[in-house]
């Protein structure tokens, strides 16, 4: 199948959508919606944003140093719309959205979404410049995770969550499993009573007669 030739662009799809809670020191705070963010280093853990400055949370970030991402689910979608397209500057996106706010472990300002299944919070060890957004590398401090999603053995299930995604501009469920991490490369397990199991069982005992005889 022939393909088409584009110009750069952003094509490494689907990305988080995640809503960032910010606050400032005089106790305002807000959410926006960003796509731009991800994984930096496992150790320390570390992520990243990407915020436009023109942005009305960029002043925060600058101010603080501190913000949360807040995973999203299928529940939370048109909050996260709604927090990537309106500004904190002309209304109060907590009451429009109906979200709660929830004190951080370990952030002084910014506060957490409660109603996430997952609150990661950050604190900024570094920003680049790099045209229309500015990164933010942040260490991450604490992680808040809804107990509703640990299964009776204390296994965290964000599985069950119904996160979703963004994808070229679209927000999209996740949808079902295909596998764990290393499937690809794991020998399948043998069942007691199959057929193998039966053959190498049959094998042996050929073995042992042989021996007695």
């Amino acid at each position: 199948m022939a393909k088409q030739i584009w110009k750069g662009g952003n094509m490494v799809y689907p990305v988080p959508a995640v809503m960032v809670s910010v606050g400032n020191k005089a106790g305002q705070t807000n959410i926006f919606t960003v796509a731009w963010t991800g994984n930096v280093c496992t150790n320390p853990p570390m992520v990243y944003i990407s915020v436009r400055p023109e942005r009305y949370s960029y002043e925060f970030i600058e101010e603080t140093g501190e913000f949360v991402l807040n995973l999203t689910t299928e529940k939370l979608a048109r909050a996260t719309d709604f927090c990537g397209v309106r500004s904190g500057r002309d209304i109060d996106k907590w009451t429009e959205c109906r979200l709660t706010r929830e004190k951080a472990a370990k952030l002084e300002y910014a506060p957490l979404i409660k109603e996430s299944p997952v609150n990661i919070e950050c604190r900024v060890k570094q920003a680049l410049d790099l045209g229309s957004h500015r990164m933010y590398i942040a260490d991450v401090l604490s992680v808040d995770a809804d107990e509703a999603y640990l299964d009776e053995k204390g296994g965290f299930r964000l599985d069950k969550a119904d996160l979703i995604a963004y994808s070229h501009g679209d927000y999209m469920s996740l949808g079902e499993k295909l596998g764990s991490f290393g499937y690809s490369v794991k020998k399948p397990a043998v069942k007691k009573g199959s057929s193998a199991n039966s053959k190498k069982k049959a094998a042996n005992k050929k073995i042992s007669a042989a021996n007695k005889s």
